[in-house]
């Protein structure tokens, strides 16, 4: 099997992912350049703090042109963990800058009319996977660790690959073709985000 190539952009909890992937046997190398993407078999993109930053470090690493012909004119699988899922969509009501708007749709903040979520979600939630969804196979009830405030509301609900209750019930994984992205965070999710992330490594290219 071919490594995953990790994206380092200044943006995203590389330690705790690479630890995972050490943990499942599974090999990877990291990227910080254009020069450094090399045909890869598949990619991850990870990402903490607020969307427009995490668009603006993308944009100043000088990956996004070869990123985009790698997953969408030659359909590498990548998937964008986090923040680095929110930035797959079109825009975000977090911040002024345009996604990378691979799969269309809006990221919102978590409604809390009551007044009574605690926010940002933080904590354990169950997850509701789609029937034969592939990165939640080999999984009963799983659980995941989230850390956030917004989610990314889908144009198309056939994006929707899983969702979560926490006030109201939201996407919390999502899919368009060989573009997935999941709200959570694996890397920190124990036996369920080590499954994941092997389900995602052994995807066929």
């Amino acid at each position: 099997m071919q490594p995953i190539t990790i994206l380092n952009y200044k943006s995203g909890n590389l330690r705790a992912i690479t630890n995972v992937f050490d943990q499942i046997g599974c090999r990877y190398v990291i990227a910080e350049n254009p020069k450094q993407l090399n045909e890869p078999c598949k990619i991850v993109l990870p990402g903490v703090g607020a969307f427009d930053q995490a668009m603006l470090q993308l944009e100043s690493s000088g990956m996004v042109e070869a990123l985009s012909d790698l997953v969408i004119r030659k359909r590498v699988p990548i998937l964008g963990i986090c923040v680095g899922m929110q930035i797959l969509g079109t825009s975000s009501d977090e911040g002024l800058r345009s996604g990378l708007g691979w799969i269309p749709g809006k990221v919102k903040k978590i409604e809390n009319q009551a007044g009574c979520l605690r926010l940002p979600h933080m904590g354990w939630n169950d997850v509701t996977p789609n029937h034969d969804e592939p990165l939640f196979s080999g999984m009963s009830a799983p659980r995941f660790y989230f850390l956030h405030s917004y989610y990314f509301d889908c144009n198309d609900r056939r994006n929707v690959s899983a969702t979560v209750e926490y006030g109201s019930t939201f996407p919390c994984a999502v899919r368009s073709a060989n573009i997935f992205g999941v709200q959570f965070h694996p890397e920190k999710s124990h036996q369920f985000g080590a499954q994941l992330l092997k389900n995602f490594a052994e995807l066929k290219c």
